[in-house]
């Protein structure tokens, strides 16, 4: 057990409480393990009726992984790394076939592993705290934990966007794009736990009755620029669409893509290109722990944590720097199948 992680029943109630305030609870191994053991114990317990997700303390729901752990591991032989992902994606499948209801309460920072423990569980809640985005690109990673899978599924081209780009959605834009079911205000999150626990038979009912009028969805407006700029799966084309176009909109988005790594938004729009023909979400982590176990030893990966998390210098130096460097032959090799004793599996 850690104290990572902190694991109660509350009458018909399975609670799992993030406990990394300092890390904006950022998932470890043994954390992800915790929740795993949990929910295998309260599979067959008849007195638990749903499981309930959130952070014990501070503004973050989950602001990712174990950063600092997968660099150190990958710039080594990789094998704390690999452990992680196994364990990880092992959870993130466990919640998205998890035969009883499962809620989230996304309220603060909720990106990278934040957004695998959420998007399984049949009620998301964001409220105005929500920030949410899979921002890997920018660290040499791409978005996993079953980004391809929910990105691939998203209207129109916001997925590539989102993916690519990095971008922080609201709580208000998570609702309107499917990300969230329920938006509540913050303060009455609490109740809303009560009430879940009073009647776990009526979580929606009891959602709906607390929730709040969502301000609009700012992302949305520019819908029709997201899926003409991002039409393509082909990374030159959409950096040549952004090129062509004079406006404001397409002059940021290309700031900042010039930003993100050459190599994770080739291989992040492969991975949803992919993800949305995958008949299974298992079939979708297996592909993606290949890629993770792979990617995670790139110089890309140790650069793009030295620049934004270690120096905080905010000058990665990429290689490839430019997206004419990176081959269809690197991303062959980084996507091909993992050898069947190494690859991953949902037990």
């Amino acid at each position: 057990m850690t104290q990572d992680l902190i694991t109660t029943v509350d009458g018909p109630v399975g609670r799992l409480r993030l406990n990394r305030p300092k890390a904006l609870h950022a998932l470890n191994t043994a954390m992800c393990q915790g929740i795993l053991e949990a929910l295998e114990r309260w599979r067959g317990d008849e007195g638990v009726r749903c499981v309930v997700i959130d952070h014990a303390e501070g503004r973050g729901f989950c602001a990712g992984g174990d950063i600092r752990m997968l660099a150190g591991s990958g710039a080594g032989d990789g094998a704390a790394a690999r452990d992680f992902f196994r364990t990880e994606y092992r959870m993130n499948h466990r919640l998205f076939t998890y035969v009883k209801d499962t809620v989230a309460f996304m309220d603060g920072v909720t990106m990278g592993g934040g957004v695998g423990v959420s998007q399984p569980c049949r009620y998301r809640i964001a409220t105005e705290n929500t920030r949410l985005a899979m921002p890997e690109t920018g660290i040499g990673l791409f978005p996993d934990v079953g980004g391809g899978w929910y990105l691939s599924r998203l209207p129109g081209r916001i997925g590539q966007y989102l993916a690519l780009t990095g971008a922080r959605l609201d709580g208000a834009e998570a609702l309107a794009l499917g990300l969230a079911t329920h938006y509540l205000p913050a303060a009455r999150v609490e109740e809303a736990r009560a009430r879940i626990v009073a009647a776990p038979e009526r979580i929606d009912a009891a959602l709906s009755s607390l929730a709040g009028s969502a301000p609009e969805a700012g992302i949305l407006s520019h819908r029709a620029d997201i899926d003409r700029l991002f039409a393509s799966d082909d990374l030159e084309e959409v950096l040549a669409a952004l090129d062509a176009d004079a406006g404001e909109f397409a002059a940021d988005v290309r700031a900042t893509l010039d930003t993100k790594s050459p190599l994770s938004m080739k291989v992040s729009l492969k991975l949803l290109k992919d993800a949305a023909g995958m008949a299974t979400f298992a079939d979708e982590m297996r592909q993606e722990y290949a890629v993770a176990c792979r990617i995670v030893q790139r110089p890309d990966f140790a650069e793009g944590v030295r620049a934004l998390i270690v120096d905080k210098d905010n000058a990665p130096r990429w290689e490839p720097a430019r997206v004419e460097g990176v081959s269809d032959h690197m991303i062959d090799r980084i996507f091909a199948p993992l050898p069947e004793d190494e690859a991953w599996t949902p037990d």
